[in-house]
């Protein structure tokens, strides 16, 4: 069976103007989102003597830092938005969803939610540092997604630079110049020379940069955090025997048909979490499979047998 005539290597329909797609990590986070904003919206607009008591609640605030039991914060302030201006919760789910989707296509769905929460999470910490040193009152709060999805835009034009989009859906420019553009604005925000007052500017650059060093790192979040709780640590403080080193006799190669089913699991696990979650090993099996085709077309005289 060829490559192509596998079920997940098939092209399926790109998501396109269509608000579901079957298993989109996308997709969940908006609806996260956009649940908690309507019910921030309606306990607001019920108790208005409470103020914007879920948002309060879930923001990140300057003495934050100083308590380890409101921690949590750091995640839940980047699924807030102010529950009375549509704008700020609009303009990040639209970002997300014509942005986020082809990001999530690239490095697979549980990668992508790993790296969402990892710069959420990484932007509130950078924004409460900074805000703590600058010396602001600790009653101070942050909240949005604007961190993660300008990582998100990073993301999009460091993967595909020369995708066309239209910024403010009117003028087409590269994907790269509106990751310039949009890191330009939050610099100049942040020293205060551009922007309103009370946009988290270092929520923004702090997703950005992280996006950007995960990007030039290489950093696979899923292998990471399965490796960490996959650790045992009980076993980790036993005494080790003593290690002889020896020199292993080659494995036996695969039989054709083990080869095959091995190359039909990696590729199943590109389909699923992206080629960033493959292991050495997995990429030497590609790599052996790759050559044992050729061998094959070479020996039967340059014609392959796959279906077209």
């Amino acid at each position: 069976m060829g490559i192509y005539d596998r079920d997940y290597y098939r092209e399926e329909e790109r998501p396109g103007a269509s608000f579901y797609t079957s298993g989109s990590v996308v997709t969940k986070i908006i609806i996260v989102n956009v649940i908690v904003w309507v019910a921030d919206f309606l306990l607001t607009a019920i108790m208005p003597d409470r103020g914007h008591w879920l948002s309060d609640h879930l923001a990140v605030h300057v003495g934050t830092l100083t308590q380890p039991w409101f921690w949590w914060q750091y995640l839940t302030a980047g699924f807030t938005h102010s529950p009375f201006d549509v704008q700020h919760i609009l303009w990040n789910m639209v970002g997300l969803f014509f942005l986020g989707r082809d990001v999530e296509q690239a490095y697979g769905s549980k990668e992508f939610l790993r790296l969402y929460l990892a710069t959420v999470v990484f932007a509130s910490i950078v924004w409460n540092v900074v805000t703590k040193l600058a010396g602001a009152p600790d009653a101070l709060g942050a909240y949005g997604a604007s961190g993660a999805i300008a990582g998100v835009v990073v993301l999009y034009a460091l993967n595909f630079p020369r995708r066309t989009l239209l910024l403010f859906f009117v003028i087409p420019v590269p994907a790269w110049l509106c990751g310039v553009l949009l890191i330009g604005m939050d610099m100049l925000g942040a020293t205060g020379r551009a922007g309103a007052a009370n946009v988290a500017y270092s929520m923004h650059l702090a997703g950005a940069a992280f996006a950007f060093i995960y990007y030039q790192r290489r950093w696979n979040l899923t292998r990471l955090t399965e490796r960490l709780f996959n650790f045992h640590w009980p076993n980790f403080l036993k005494r080790r025997p003593r290690l002889h080193i020896h020199k292993p006799e080659e494995p036996p190669p695969a039989a054709p048909s083990d080869l095959s089913a091995e190359v039909d699991r990696i590729l199943e696990k590109i389909y699923r979490e992206g080629e960033a979650s493959l292991t050495a090993k997995e990429r030497k099996t590609l790599e052996a499979a790759s050559r044992e085709y050729q061998q094959r077309v070479k020996a039967g005289g340059g014609r392959g047998n796959g279906r077209r």
